[in-house]
């Protein structure tokens, strides 16, 4: 699929939008005791804000492995977000696959609680490059003759 830079800023903020609602009931599940869906919420807050970014260069991943994978390669690789982010990421999917599948898996406070808070880290840095992108989309440089 290939997107014009227009549709991919339009994509990226829907799925930014997502991430914050997303956070936001994290948020609020984590304060009614519902750890096990806060955490459920906390790992796709960071997915589609993730999403968000790698739209913007051009990667569009259909799995959850594939979105880690395009991260480190098209974002972390070429140092726009740090390397610890990866493992953030990896910490949040462990964690909402363990809920999510377990059968007989147990989560604490400080789990969810964790959770959470490494999702507003995560999307804090995550959505400070997407807006350098978003102004280098609507900014293309120009070719200058010399």
């Amino acid at each position: 699929m290939t997107l014009e830079p227009q549709d991919k800023v339009s994509l990226s903020n829907i799925r930014m939008a997502k991430a914050y609602e997303f956070l936001n009931d994290a948020s609020a599940n984590f304060k009614e005791g519902r750890y096990k869906t806060s955490i459920n919420r906390s790992y796709y807050a960071a997915l589609n804000a993730a999403r968000a970014l790698l739209i913007l260069e051009g990667a569009n991943p259909e799995t959850h492995e594939g979105a880690i994978t395009m991260l480190s390669l098209r974002i972390v690789k070429p140092g726009l977000l740090p390397t610890d982010i990866i493992k953030s990421f990896k910490v949040l999917l462990s964690r909402r696959t363990d809920v999510d599948y377990g059968d007989f898996e147990t989560i604490s406070t400080s789990d969810a609680e964790d959770s959470i808070k490494i999702t507003e880290e995560m999307i804090k840095k995550i959505d400070s490059v997407r807006q350098d992108l978003l102004k280098s989309l609507s900014h293309p440089q120009q070719d200058r003759k010399i």
